[in-house]
């Protein structure tokens, strides 16, 4: 018998909880002993009731024991966490995952060199599978054939579906659990655990669903196994996916991800299609942080690849997807603590003068209602406040802001009469070449703000257009003489990064936004699910679009003061005591919220990472 065939351990006895194969053999061998022999030399006889086996037979038997012996010890020593590279020979390369390229992403992996642990787990699938399979075929094919049958298959690339199952069966493997140990079977293995068992039964089954050669075995049950075909997956509810796919960590989704956004930077459509099938068994967006992240991320791959619908940047232009952003400022303490340390600097620059003109370019109804309470709570007799909401007619986004203003307008304009501040609102249409201080009512006297919060992130710069208005929109602003230039932006370099890069700076960054609403909103609430809406719709456009198509072009903030600095701003401090009060705004609820100064920015985030910047300029 070919040693791949081998079992993995005595036949005269179970395998713990996975005994079939052993118990196979020895009905294999009553049924072979009991036919008649047609060779001479070797015939069977009964004598006293006894069988007796040829010398063939007998050598045969041997050699299944010392493979069956082999094997127990090289699962004792992943037990034992030795290196399973060294037990399994060497590391296999990427393409026998059947994927083009890893990226550097969330696991660590290098693009050259992936994970020695999955590539020694891809080896040994190669290796103990034909043999795991080739027992199961014993079951249900005639004694006669078994020698034929016992041929192991031809090594064959492991598909995505099985890397996610060989990972878990991995985790298992390396697991604490050294009781374990001590309640082994006869062969000195301690893998005994039912995870062990249903991990090898699912990847048993799709190995053997994937192989043109080995037929499905009679004990798999096809309703369960179409169950968690990636196709089927795909096109069932969220719910009933999470309940019947086999489950995939956290790390290992995030390291699916990375690689599925390689192959895509690599023109690999067909990997990263595969990549992406196996990663819909845990993509939930109504789970928890990590499964609404993976369904968020595949939707976006998707798009790349041909397999899901497009962005239409139509409703990333809409009313709704607009509205849907403002309440993601007003909800998430990410955002709105950004815009209120803003209002700070605006307030501090403005200290001491009742006349205040604000120029803002995208209003928001949170940071303005915020900034008339505190305007109101300094109690300044006569205070009066002129906003001016400077509209671009070329700008996509400036239908959809212009029908909120009258809306936004009497808002505000009620909440001023009741703290006693003369309010004035007003909208003038022009592009960033036009915006000179006559044209937007500037008076002398009034001591004047600019507020860019999340503003230039959509103004295409030199590598969208020759013509570059984002720069030419902060010389014309800095040309007014502000008293002082707010910038509020997702610290996320979304522009000029390439592909894989920006992939995984966005997974990590919108992970973080994610898991920082779990703080703050039920899974359940109607406010998340909007806000969420903006969340994938920005990370549709950042991830799936290329070119004049791609708006969401955020910078990180060390881009942002070059860009500052090359227009002839300098840098505004936000010093300690706005930073003490924006703590205190957020309060001891919520720990897991940093607020932190560098440099004179104000940095707000998740967990230690910076999910949005304050700055101020003049």
């Amino acid at each position: 018998m070919d040693p791949a065939g081998a079992p993995w351990c005595d036949p005269r006895r179970g395998y713990g909880g996975y005994g079939v194969g052993s118990a196979a053999l020895q009905a294999a061998a009553r049924q072979q002993s009991q036919q008649p022999r047609s060779d001479g030399a070797g015939g069977a006889g009964v004598t006293g009731g006894v069988l007796k086996r040829s010398l063939g037979e007998m050598e045969r038997w041997q050699q299944q024991r010392q493979v069956a012996a082999q094997q127990a010890m090289y699962l004792r020593s992943v037990r034992q966490r030795m290196d399973i590279g060294a037990v399994l020979g060497g590391a296999a390369s990427s393409p026998a995952y059947g994927i083009s390229g890893l990226s550097s992403g969330f696991g660590g992996i290098s693009q050259q060199q992936p994970s020695s642990t999955m590539s020694s787990l891809t080896t040994a699938s190669r290796t103990v599978m034909p043999g795991m399979q080739q027992r199961r075929r014993m079951m249900a094919v005639p004694t006669a054939q078994n020698q034929a049958v016992a041929r192991a298959p031809a090594a064959r690339p492991a598909t995505a579906t099985e890397l996610v199952l060989l990972q878990e069966l991995e985790k298992q493997l390396l697991g604490d659990d050294e009781e374990a140990d001590a309640a082994g079977s006869g062969c000195g293995s301690g893998i005994t655990s039912s995870d062990w068992g249903d991990t090898i039964q699912r990847l048993n089954s799709v190995t053997a669903a994937s192989s043109p050669s080995l037929p499905l075995p009679t004990a798999v049950n096809s309703t369960a196994l179409l169950a968690r075909s990636p196709t089927n997956s795909s096109s069932s509810t969220a719910s009933s996916s999470a309940s019947s796919s086999p489950p995939i960590s956290a790390a290992s989704s995030r390291q699916l991800l990375s690689e599925a956004a390689a192959a895509v930077a690599d023109g690999n459509h067909t990997a990263a299609a595969s990549l992406l099938s196996a990663l819909k068994l845990s993509a939930n967006p109504r789970g928890d942080a990590e499964q609404r992240l993976v369904a968020m991320m595949v939707a976006a791959l998707s798009s790349r690849v041909g397999t899901g619908p497009s962005q239409h940047l139509a409703d990333l232009y809409s009313g709704e997807h607009r509205a849907a952003c403002q309440l993601l400022q007003d909800v998430s303490p990410c955002f709105g603590l950004a815009l209120h340390g803003a209002n700070l600097a605006i307030l501090d620059a403005v200290a001491g003068h009742r006349a205040i003109h604000l120029v803002d370019f995208d209003v928001s109804a949170a940071q303005h209602v915020a900034l008339i309470k505190a305007l109101a709570d300094r109690r300044v007799p006569a205070t009066s406040l002129k906003v001016t909401v400077v509209a671009d007619p070329t700008s996509p986004f400036t239908p959809a802001m212009t029908q909120s203003l009258a809306a936004t307008c009497e808002r505000l304009k009620k909440l001023a009469q009741q703290a006693g501040i003369d309010f004035r609102f007003r909208a003038v249409s022009c592009r960033a070449p036009e915006i000179e201080a006559s044209k937007l009512g500037c008076e002398p006297g009034e001591a004047l703000a600019v507020n860019l919060a999340f503003t230039l992130s959509r103004v295409p710069d030199e590598s969208v257009s020759p013509a570059n208005p984002r720069d030419e929109l902060l010389r014309r602003v800095r040309a007014l003489g502000p008293r002082v230039v707010t910038l509020v932006e997702q610290e996320l370099n979304t522009n000029t990064a390439p592909m894989a890069a920006r992939f995984s700076d966005a997974s990590a960054h919108y992970g973080a936004v994610l898991e920082s609403l779990d703080a703050t909103l039920g899974r359940d609430s109607a406010d998340r699910t909007r806000a969420e809406a903006a969340l994938a719709s920005k990370v549709a456009n950042a991830v799936g679009r290329e070119g004049p198509d791609r708006v969401e072009r955020c910078e990180v903030f060390g881009k942002w003061r070059a860009r500052f600095g090359m227009a002839g701003f300098r840098a505004v401090a936000i010093g300690e005591d706005i930073g003490g009060r924006v703590r205190a705004r957020l309060g001891p609820a919520l720990p897991a919220f940093d607020v932190k100064l560098d440099n004179g920015r104000l940095g707000v985030g998740w967990m230690g990472r910076v999910v949005t910047v304050a700055s101020a300029w003049r």
